[in-house]
């Protein structure tokens, strides 16, 4: 039998970042992941944390995790899908450093992703997007915050994590015309920034407190805002927004949903899918395809305004009647 805390420490602490270039989001992401099936095999099989085998966490005794996170805790199968993908990360990583586990290994490795249905793209109109950034209170300190995340978030399409982990170094002063941004699976990307987003991050930066960390944005106790402390802000705003755009009360408005409305604003403003990828960070247009998944009506507006010059329609000059006459007998046949 093979320990199973001693391999799992290697991955998490010195294998994922240090080999894999992994980022700490994603670390702790799959340590979150193993939090959980570690407490579930450790109940179902009465035994300590620390005394559990690999050869323990077998197909089914993953399968049953799987069903428990989804039924018992109400994940979603996306969330059931990015747990598995940890679990299968780690049991490849232990196919070359513990042999002996092979066969578990092959086992687990062959449990399917559970497929899920594409939902339509959830995004805010300009109407609403404006009453959200125009939410935040610019009469104290965290108010220029909140009003300096959401005009990032939404003008450069940042996701959560790259924006709790902007740092002072990525901003392109004094100028701050632009942003450094390392995204997911480390791709980096410089952002230009419009003035008024230049403006908002200017006005927070010349009250953003003294602190250890060089994190931009920070909480109450001058320390990085994490991403529920901006989904709670953001959820705040919300609120108050519904009172200029009452369609607000429809939609539940994630931080990410301020990442789509940005893609499907820049897709409309181009028309070209392959510009919206590279401004997103995506390392495929295949990625960048969900953002056709809206309105019908919408998407033809958007591909209208990139549509193909008119071509008149030409004749043939310069054959004979023979070769027409040829043409026209191979067609009909």
């Amino acid at each position: 039998m093979t320990a199973l805390a001693p391999h799992l420490s290697v991955y998490l602490l010195e294998h994922l970042p240090r080999d894999r270039g992994a980022s700490r989001h994603t670390t702790d992401s799959y340590a979150y992941a193993f939090q959980l099936l570690v407490c579930f095999a450790s109940k179902r099989l009465r035994v300590q944390p620390s005394a559990l085998q690999i050869e323990q966490l077998d197909a089914a005794l993953i399968l049953d995790f799987l069903d428990h996170i989804e039924v018992d805790r109400a994940n979603t199968a996306r969330t059931r899908n990015a747990r598995l993908a940890a679990i299968r990360s780690f049991f490849r990583f232990l196919e070359y450093r513990a042999p002996a586990c092979l066969n578990v290994a092959m086992q687990v490795q062959a449990i399917p992703a559970k497929r899920v249905e594409q939902p339509l793209v959830d995004y805010l109109t300009r109407a609403e997007l404006q009453a959200v950034l125009d939410a935040p209170d610019r009469r104290n300190r965290s108010g220029l915050r909140d009003r300096a995340m959401l005009h990032l978030a939404y003008a450069c399409g940042l996701r959560v994590s790259e924006l709790t982990g902007l740092q002072l170094g990525d901003l392109n002063q004094p100028a701050l015309d632009a942003i450094h941004v390392i995204g997911k699976g480390r791709r980096e990307r410089v952002l230009p920034l419009w003035k008024e987003t230049q403006t908002v991050l200017r006005e927070w930066l010349q009250v953003r407190p003294q602190a250890k960390g060089e994190a931009v944005f920070l909480n109450a106790r001058g320390e990085a805002i994490g991403r529920h402390g901006f989904a709670s802000r953001l959820a705040t705003h919300i609120k108050t927004a519904h009172r200029s755009a009452p369609t607000l009360a429809r939609k539940t408005v994630t931080p990410h949903v301020l990442r789509h409305t940005c893609a499907l604003h820049t897709l409309e403003a181009t028309g070209d899918i392959r510009r919206v990828a590279l401004w997103l960070g995506h390392s495929s247009v295949t990625s960048t395809e969900i953002y056709l998944r809206i309105d019908p009506a919408e998407r033809l507006d958007i591909l209208d305004a990139g549509g193909p010059p008119q071509i008149r329609k030409g004749t043939f000059t310069g054959v004979s009647d023979r070769l027409l006459a040829m043409l026209e007998t191979a067609h009909a046949s």
